[in-house]
């Protein structure tokens, strides 16, 4: 039998570098949950198309943090001179049949974007799922989110699913949205396999 390898969570709070731009990363708090509302209604609403639900709504982040209390999700927050540029969500469902599985739900503020922050923020959630022991994670993204695409592609995930007309905008619009994957058991295989570490 292998040796399970042990990883340990990152260490918050902490600053980043992105471009000429230094974040504050920390989990995410209760009293976020005034700024995390302003954050999503300053983003465009197709940014938050891929969302399962509406964090625009305080009752819905006010759950979203009851989650978070409840070690239901872990949840990073971006602040860039005490104001959220970003968040990331790991959700788990330990109850369900697929307990090893952890869904990234990110978002970014369209001023941090090509900063390379995006990045930094998806590995994040590589290492908060690595440490926590998931074995293989989801993202849910609309298909035209191309730099977001990319991120995940280079971190090693697939595409598994296309969900044709999934999401219906507040126009009435569908939208489709993409689902990729990484099974990080598969992908320490592959790396060790190769001699990558």
């Amino acid at each position: 039998m292998a040796d399970t390898v042990e990883f340990s969570a990152p260490d918050f709070p902490r600053d980043v570098t992105a471009k000429d731009r230094t974040i504050t990363l920390r989990l995410l708090q209760s009293a976020d949950a005034d700024a995390l509302v302003e954050f999503a209604r300053a983003l465009p609403a197709h940014d938050l198309l891929f969302l399962l639900r509406d964090i625009r709504n305080p009752k819905v982040v006010a759950a979203w943090i009851e989650q978070v209390e409840r070690g239901q999700i872990r949840s990073i927050v971006a602040l860039e001179a005490g104001r959220i540029v970003g968040c990331t969500a790991l959700a788990r469902d330990k109850l369900s049949w697929s307990p090893h599985v952890g869904d990234i739900r990110m978002l970014i503020s369209p001023d941090m974007r090509g900063t390379g922050f995006g990045r930094i923020l998806a590995q994040e959630c590589l290492a908060l799922a690595m440490a926590d022991g998931v074995t293989k994670l989801t993202v849910r993204l609309t298909p035209d989110q191309g730099a977001a695409l990319k991120v995940f592609e280079d971190l090693g995930f697939l595409p598994e699913a296309l969900l044709r007309d999934h999401v219906c905008d507040a126009a009435g619009e569908f939208h489709d949205i993409a689902i990729m994957a990484l099974n990080l058991q598969r992908q320490g295989g592959l790396k060790e396999l190769y001699g990558m570490g």
